[in-house]
Order: structure tokens, then C-alpha cells, then sequence
């Protein structure tokens, strides 16, 4: 379970973020959901502890995030931002393999190895592990990092907008990748998403972000209301049944 307790971050006067109250379970897809600067890569940024916060504490598992080693942290919770600077000289076999350096500390064993190869065949990768990053399209390259995460074989893996800059099909199969490890692996995936309809399909539950506050919290069915979402996106929008579940009409 992630806990997060009186969280408070603020940058001024005018941007603050919380205080934040939330408990997500274990296991499942979460998305977090809601305008530009709500919050949501702030908030996944503090419970992965890339940034820190004013106020508060969160828990992972059990343990504090603030508090805890980072070689113990790291073989609990993954994230993945938005931002990623690896050398574009690096294969892809070479990139997913870093996913193991809490174990082995960038000596692979046969092991480790083997687990590596077994992200790189559940991402599709399998034709591309020699090839160089930059030698990739986008999608092929965000396919190789949710590869890297998920090869740390974290129970919690925290994404920061992975279908960023991705086209409707890649981001399909990015989002069909991601739901079979939460289900096949046991994954407990939180995850900032732009596009509601894709939360809406995917997710297990929803957190919906507005001006630094959770404002809704629960089953797809339940913040998947015209009502709720519009209040959450200051515009008009309503909601139809789809083929696999409710969708979003702006």
C-alpha cells in the first residue's frame, strides 16, 4: 500500500501542493489524472523520492520514503520520469539491464540475465536488444525504459506520463504491456496520465488532481461521471458506455 500522510509541498505563495490524504492498495493500476499543474507529477515525484517534501511523510510497503535506504527502497519501488538522459549510445539490452543494478551492482549474473531477457521478449523488444537508443523511434525508446522499471522487479513501479509523445497505436500497446504486468506480475503500477479515456480502459482506480488537492478518488465508475470530471477540468464533458467501459466527450 502507498500511505501518503499531510503532504505538503510548496514552490510560492501561489503553488502549493496539499495537504495530501491518500491511501492507495496494493496491487492494480492506478492513474492519476487532472489539469496541467495540478500536481500529479509532483506528488508521484515525492513517493518515488526524487523530490522532496515540505511537510508530511509517505509510506511504500511499510516503509517510510524519506527515511529508508536507497538499496533497500529500490528493490520496492521503481519510477520512471518523463525526463530520461541515458547515453543514445547504449543498446537496449545494455539500458534494461541497468534495471538490475540493485542486485547486482552492474555485475550481471546468468540470473540476471535471464530476467533481463525476459522484459525485453514481455516489451517485444526481442528484434531490437542490439540496437543502439538512438538508433530507436520514440515509442521503441519509452518501450525499452518501462522495460528497464519493470526489469528492477519492484512490487511498486511508478510511471510519469509514458504514453508522452507517443501515437494512439504505441500508446495502446504500451497501455495492453502495462495492465498484463499489473495483472500477470502483480505489479502495483501508479501512473500520470493525460488522456482520461486511456485511464478510464486501463485503470483499476483513478485519484483526480485539481489545484494541488485530491479531488476524487475511487473505482473508474465512480470519478468517470460527468459531474465529477467536469468539475475537475473547469469545462463541460460528458460521458457515454463504450464497448469496454465509460468514455469522456469533451
Amino acid at each position: 500500500m502507498i500511505k501518503l500522510n499531510n503532504i505538503k509541498k510548496s514552490y510560492t505563495e501561489e503553488v502549493q501542493i496539499g495537504s495530501l490524504n491518500i491511501e492507495i492498495p496494493k496491487a492494480g493500476f492506478t492513474s492519476l489524472i487532472g489539469p496541467n499543474g495540478a500536481g500529479k507529477s509532483t506528488t508521484l515525484l515525492m513517493i518515488g523520492r526524487l523530490l522532496s517534501m515540505d511537510e508530511g511523510h509517505i509510506e511504500v510497503a511499510g516503509m517510510d520514503v524519506s527515511t529508508s535506504k536507497s538499496k533497500d527502497l529500490a528493490k520496492v519501488l521503481t519510477i520512471l520520469r518523463q525526463e530520461n538522459h541515458f547515453v543514445t549510445r547504449l543498446t537496449v539490452r545494455q539500458l534494461v539491464g541497468f534495471g538490475r543494478f540493485p542486485y547486482s551492482k552492474g555485475r550481471l549474473t546468468k540470473q540476471d540475465e535471464e530476467i533481463v531477457s525476459k522484459y525485453i521478449d514481455f516489451l517485444g523488444l526481442t528484434t531490437l536488444e542490439n540496437r543502439y537508443l538512438d538508433e530507436l523511434s520514440g515509442g521503441q525508446r519509452q518501450m525499452a525504459y518501462v522495460a528497464m522499471v519493470l526489469c528492477q522487479e519492484t512490487e511498486y513501479v511508478l510511471l510519469d506520463e509514458p504514453l508522452n509523445n507517443l501515437d494512439v497505436a504505441r500508446s495502446v500497446q504500451m497501455m495492453t504491456h502495462l495492465r498484463k504486468a499489473a495483472d500477470e506480475f502483480g505489479r502495483t503500477i501508479l501512473t500520470v496520465m493525460h488522456d482520461i479515456n486511456f485511464a478510464a480502459k486501463y485503470s483499476d482506480r483513478i485519484c483526480a488532481m485539481k489545484n494541488g488537492q485530491i479531488a476524487a478518488f475511487g473505482s473508474v465508475d465512480e470519478v468517470m461521471q460527468p459531474k465529477v470530471l467536469t468539475n475537475i477540468f473547469d469545462t463541460n464533458i460528458e460521458v457515454i458506455e463504450g464497448p469496454y467501459g465509460p468514455i469522456a466527450i469533451y
